[in-house]
């Protein structure tokens, strides 16, 4: 017994000694890197163009990366980073320009127009902006609407102009659910609630088609606007043109869509040229991770709410966080950033589809005692606000959307899918024993019986009731207006702000300067702090530098899980049937939809 105690404290030790020295490590290698770092500057060269990829798709926020952190490879750009990294290099007398490659079909068109607007910004300071593709392969607006704010487009000799429109598609499985006796029973409301269509219906509903129809006409109208500014074209002709998709790069050109062919280092060499001589290219990352912070008070915060919503904490490691809005996470950011005194208002930035029903109530709450203590809220919403992702927005001072963000879809879905019957036609069998009448409601493996489906149903009524009258509250809207702008439908930020739904048409930058104003910060002095800190070993380094990241190299570098297009293009349609975890979730969710 002895000797087995003597085990246990020589191996508590040795844990113990390891940690030390592993701590010893990271402060002595904090302590070099800023030294170094402080030793060479931020290492820039004085005349430089910024160079930036947009193929791969794009989180709206750090919040919404999905995947473990790496320490060895490149962290990825986000659209939050872009719009205030490109803020500050336009400030930069140093950088001359940008080369920005394209043309992958990566980005919406909400995302299109909130890079276009951060291009136009970044011009206002005497720079360029130069929009290179070895094509332009996906037949939506987004990559074409984020080029046209460029001085010029260059794309590759006879490559593919597919740029059209905006469409959307969906997948039905109810007829396969027949075939395999799986049963369907989800309660929506309401008649526009189309996420849960997929289970229960073999094709569009007349609802589901109409809300669909107006939608992507709606965005394609705003993405034909915005064009015809940019490119300085009548919009008929830019209509004209897009028809003629797909076409070959110098028909595109001869339309008035492109400005030069060429390949990719033609338009590098371009760049550097009109930078001037010595002119050297820097990626925006480096740029970003290499620019020495500014240490001054912020008065405004950025609180980002990118991904699906849910109940709880995100998981957490050594290296960071997990994805997606976690309720306790993103109410404690907030709560946070209201504790602030130096914060006079905030800009929550939505990114997101819905979720939790409870955790979008958490966040709402959160977000009116921010209020309640003074600070002001202005919502800007990324490329879908929708379900929960609106909740969250409702009380908001101000809520700002781009021409083409999905929003509203103010309904519920609740339910689950039964595959008892399923499993017997593969030969297998499945039994269940449970005391209390209703301990297995939810289970997969038997339907609902009446009065459970009628139980569901009051429940889903309730939330809905409970939804709307927080929309009337929050939007200073009629209880029978909010009703006949609801039902579950989704709408383009244009039609939204044409129901009451939305304040303003525009961007980060839009949302930012209502919330200086309602905090009395003049926008020539707005000094952002963003919401949640980083989380982790790296992000306490970021923290303890003030945001330093050029001595850190490497070590600093975030890369997530790439998402194909593809399958990013479903927005999760088909990722988890409801019901199958043991539990009937009640949801805020938007319609799946592409990217249009």
């Amino acid at each position: 017994m002895i000797a087995f105690l003597r085990w246990i404290r020589a191996t508590f030790l040795s844990v113990l000694n390891g940690l030390a020295k592993v701590v010893f490590v990271l402060l002595l290698l904090f302590v070099v890197l800023l030294v170094v770092s402080l030793l060479r500057g931020d290492g820039l060269p004085g005349n430089m163009v910024l160079t930036m990829d947009l193929r791969q798709p794009i989180a709206d926020s750090d919040a919404a990366r999905s995947g473990a952190a790496s320490l060895w490879t490149a962290r990825r750009l986000t659209v939050m980073d872009a719009v205030l990294e490109l803020d500050v290099a336009g400030r930069d007398s140093r950088v001359k320009g940008i080369l920005v490659k394209l043309g992958n079909g990566a980005l919406s068109s909400a995302q299109g127009q909130e890079i276009a607007e951060a291009f136009k910004r970044f011009r206002g300071h005497g720079k360029f902006v130069i929009a290179q593709a070895s094509a332009f392969y996906g037949s939506g607006l987004g990559d074409y609407l984020a080029a046209s704010a460029a001085d010029q487009i260059w794309i590759q000799p006879m490559s593919d102009f597919a740029v059209s429109g905006a469409g959307v598609g969906e997948v039905f499985l109810r007829g396969l659910f027949d075939k395999i006796e799986a049963v369907p029973q989800i309660a929506k409301r309401a008649e526009y609630k189309s996420a849960a269509d997929m289970y229960m219906e073999k094709q569009m509903t007349p609802a589901d088609r109409e809300q669909l129809t107006a939608l992507t006409q709606s965005v394609y109208n705003a993405g034909l606007s915005d064009i015809a500014a940019a490119r300085k074209m009548k919009p008929d002709a830019v209509r004209q043109a897009l028809d003629a998709s797909p076409q070959f790069s110098e028909e595109a050109r001869k339309a008035g869509l492109i400005d030069r062919i060429g390949y990719d280092d033609q338009a590098k060499g371009a760049a550097l040229g009109r930078a001037g001589k010595g002119a050297k290219d820097v990626t925006l990352n480096d740029y970003a991770d290499a620019v020495q912070p500014v240490f001054t008070t912020p008065n405004i915060a950025i609180i980002e709410a990118a991904g699906e919503i849910r109940d709880g904490t995100a998981g957490k490691s050594l290296l960071g966080g997990g994805e997606g809005i976690a309720s306790d996470d993103l109410s404690d950011a907030i709560r946070q950033a209201a504790k602030n005194k130096s914060i006079r208002a905030i800009v929550l930035r939505v990114d997101s589809p819905g979720g939790s029903v409870s955790a979008s109530d958490q966040i709402l709450h959160a977000v009116k005692m921010a209020q309640k203590a003074g600070k002001p809220v202005v919502v800007s919403m990324g490329s879908v606000a929708a379900s929960g992702g609106y909740y969250i927005s409702t009380s908001a001072d101000k809520i700002v959307a781009e021409p083409a963000t999905i929003t509203g879809s103010i309904g519920v879905l609740t339910g689950k899918v039964s595959f008892g019957k399923s499993i017997t036609l593969a030969g297998a069998n499945a039994e269940q024993v449970a005391a209390g009448r209703n301990t297995l409601m939810n289970s997969p493996l038997a339907p609902y019986t009446d009065d459970q489906w009628a139980s569901v149903n009051r429940q889903a009524d309730a939330v809905y009731a409970d939804f709307t009258s927080k929309v009337a509250a929050g939007r200073k809207l009629p209880i029978e207006k909010v009703r006949d702008v609801a039902r579950g439908r989704v709408w383009s930020g244009s039609d939204a702000k044409a129901h009451g739904l939305v304040d303003s048409l525009g961007g980060f930058w839009t949302a930012a300067k209502l919330a200086a104003g309602l905090g009395k910060v003049s926008p020539d002095d707005m000094v952002f702090k963003v919401y949640p800190a980083p989380t982790g070993v790296l992000g306490s380094l970021r923290r303890m530098t003030g945001g330093l990241e050029g001595g850190l190299g490497a070590l600093q570098r975030i890369e997530s899980i790439l998402d194909l297009p593809a399958i990013q293009a479903l927005e999760g349609g088909i990722s988890e049937l409801p019901g199958t975890r043991g539990r009937a979730p009640v949801e805020l969710r938007a319609a799946h939809l592409p990217r249009p």
